[in-house]
């Protein structure tokens, strides 16, 4: 009643990758935080990237966001 995972890798992976595990199965999301003044340090960059990669949304986000 008691073993080792038998759900491993295959293809020559398990050199890279263990076996299957409750973590396979966990999302581990990551998060930034910015004060306002952070932002506002970073606002030219981010308006950029986001026009650049087709974002308006985003960009509008940011301008919004200063809106006096």
């Amino acid at each position: 009643a008691s073993g080792t995972n038998h759900v491993l890798p295959t293809g020559r992976c398990a050199r890279m990758f263990s076996g299957l595990s409750v973590d396979d199965f966990i999302k581990k999301p990551t998060f930034q935080y910015l004060s306002r003044k952070g932002l506002e340090h970073l606002k030219d960059t981010v308006l950029t990237l986001a026009e650049a990669e087709g974002l308006p949304v985003h960009a509008e986000t940011i301008r919004q966001r200063f809106v006096e």
